[in-house]
């Protein structure tokens, strides 16, 4: 005889694609979501310390929106370095392990939404003693069984599940563009890490510069005053002179190593020689480019549309909260074969079907409410969130253009202090040799001149580190992959 498989009653078929219809069409309860009004001005502040700056795309530069690494930072040994970074850093490989880990978060979220099938075969033997038995006769048991269902599917037809899965979405979608924030930050912690070597190179340089001129001054005097020419408060003054430069040069031998300690860390490795600056005048500025004449450009900030994610995800928090004041459909079913005997397990006749809805209709439970109240503060904790994380962008943009707009001068002005300086030590070397001053005027003169070339340097690399951090805080590179 042909064996038949056992069907699925018609009432189990029916209930099942009903199931499938109120999955498709549940409804959500959470609120519709408004993006909140940006609390910051639409123009970029105006006064004397932004005169020198240009905001209109095209006019300076390319605009911001189309800054990449590529076309902002114009030395190959740079971009070099920055991709080694990339590639290596461990603090950018957590950021991505993260993001991993949140997206496979999020599928465990959404497969919520489906039914669980499993399949199960058991076989159940058990002892009746005489006085249970329907004959009166001690009897042994014996029973098969093969199964396939669903155990205990919620049927989300208030949309509970697919908040609670828009939330993870939202999570996700966050903690990528968090990712993004980590690469825009070791960028321009790598850009900032190399010109600094560059700049203490070029302090080391200016030490060693200056310890080689106070030696030569120091033995100059040494040989007048053994020909009675000098006295002794001139061979000591020059003997400080050469003290406080070999200190100087040690303190930058230091610092060098520090920094380049400082850029191996960023990158993973120990950067090659060949890529390391020899001094700031080596390394090639930044190209230009324009803020654009609104701040709406802020909005895409990774940190930004991070902070927005998070406020939809908390909005799609209120509607499983709201949800959960509503009944919960449940199901549970199942298909197989059972028999006394396993090789009867697949006769005909042996088919077994069970079907199990359950609805659950809250009465009265103080969690649920107090879970209400959370998700409504969590979304007003987000939209504050948010409008913190615009204002605190819209500031560093103006303090990154404050400086941008002033700092010309300021080099400048620095470079005719240096010039000044340096005429007045060549003056004051030229009356002490003529015996019209004493030689504490030479040392000023040149203690100042050290002073303002340090300046001068320190000012430079504060001009390019600005320029990094002006396309950090535009959001530089935050569409490239």
């Amino acid at each position: 005889m042909k064996r038949k498989t056992p069907a699925i009653p018609g009432l189990v078929r029916f209930m099942l694609m009903f199931s499938v219809l109120l999955w498709i069409g549940g409804c959500s309860l959470a609120p519709k979501y408004t993006q909140p009004k940006a609390p910051i001005p639409t123009d970029w502040p105006q006064g004397t310390a932004y005169k020198n700056i240009n905001t209109t795309p095209g006019a300076n530069g390319f605009d911001a929106s189309l800054v990449t690494r590529q076309n902002f930072f114009t030395d190959q040994h740079l971009l070099k370095i920055i991709d080694i970074a990339l590639k290596n850093n461990l603090d950018l490989k957590l950021a991505a392990l993260n993001v991993a880990r949140v997206r496979a978060l999020y599928g465990v979220q959404r497969a919520e939404l489906f039914p669980s099938v499993n399949g199960v075969g058991y076989e159940n033997k058990q002892r009746l003693p005489s006085d249970l038995s329907p004959s009166g006769k001690a009897v042994i048991e014996k029973q098969f069984s093969a199964n396939l269902g669903i155990s205990s599917w919620e049927i989300d037809f208030f949309g509970r599940i697919r908040s609670l899965e828009k939330q993870a979405l939202e999570n996700f979608l966050a903690t990528d563009q968090a990712r993004i924030s980590a690469r825009i930050s070791l960028v321009s912690q790598t850009a900032v890490a190399y010109y600094t070597f560059a700049a203490d190179r070029e302090n080391l340089k200016l030490a060693e510069s200056t310890l080689d001129t106070q030696q030569e001054s120091y033995d100059l005097i040494q040989s007048q005053y053994r020909a009675g020419l000098a006295n002794e408060l001139d061979l000591r003054r020059a003997q400080t002179q050469v003290d406080s430069a070999k200190g100087k040069a040690v303190q930058y031998t230091r610092q060098v190593a520090q920094d380049q300690n400082a850029l191996n860390l960023l990158c993973g490795i120990h950067v090659p020689e060949n890529l390391l600056p020899k001094d700031l005048s080596a390394v090639k500025v930044p190209a230009n480019f324009s803020a654009g004449l609104s701040s709406a450009v802020l909005l895409h900030r990774p940190d930004i549309i991070a902070a927005e994610h998070n406020l939809k995800g908390a909005y799609a928090f209120i509607g499983a909260a709201r949800a959960s004041f509503f009944p919960r459909i449940a199901l549970t079913t199942g298909v197989g074969t059972a028999s006394s005997e396993l090789s009867g397990l697949f006769k005909s006749g042996s088919g077994t079907w069970n079907f199990v809805p359950e609805i659950a209709v809250p009465v009265f439970d103080a969690r649920t409410w107090a879970a209400y109240r959370v998700s409504k503060a969590q979304k007003k904790i987000a939209v504050a969130q948010y409008e913190k994380t615009i204002q605190t962008a819209f500031r560093e943009v103006a303090d990154a253009l404050a400086v941008q707009g002033t700092v010309d001068d300021q080099v400048a002005a620095q470079k005719s202090l240096v010039d000044s300086l340096a005429a007045t030590y060549r003056l004051a070397k030229d009356r002490y040799s003529n015996g019209i001053d004493s030689y504490l005027s030479v040392l000023d003169a040149q203690r100042s001149l050290f002073d303002a070339r340090q300046g001068l340097i320190l000012l430079h690399l504060s001009k390019l580190a600005n320029e990094v951090r002006l396309y950090a805080v535009l959001g530089g590179g935050g569409n490239e992959k």
